[in-house]
């Protein structure tokens, strides 16, 4: 069974900087592809950030460009959202999702097979 375990949100003020991490269990890490996504109350769920474990290649919104990163540590079968320069606009809840496509780049939400149970960011002005 394929379970993922976001942590690391918290109450943060704007310019402050978190990092979100995600334990994945049930999946061989090399074989898929692991995206951030977030869902702020009352609007639609939006791709954040991915990576393809196999080769390391990632992409970023173009939102959290320069302020975001996403890397993997494929030991520890865990993927990192690194927040800096938080902005009240990066406000909600945050998840982390599995695509069985391997080399799957992208953040359409429909390429994703599980998700995370998402863990709260909340950035206060």
């Amino acid at each position: 069974e394929v379970q993922l375990v976001e942590s690391g949100g918290a109450p943060v003020q704007a310019g402050g900087s978190l990092r979100l991490s995600c334990a994945a269990s049930g999946v061989t890490f090399d074989d898929v592809a692991i995206g951030w996504f977030r869902q702020a109350s009352g609007k639609e769920r939006e791709g954040v950030a991915c990576i393809v474990n196999r080769d390391g290649r990632a992409s970023h919104a173009t939102s959290v460009k320069g302020r975001f990163t996403i890397s993997s540590d494929n030991v520890k079968n865990t993927v990192y959202l690194q927040m800096n320069s938080l902005k009240p606009e990066d406000t909600a809840v945050y998840y982390c999702a599995i695509s069985t496509d391997r080399f799957y780049n992208g953040r359409s939400l429909d390429e994703y097979d599980s998700w995370g149970q998402g863990t709260q960011v909340t950035v206060s002005s």
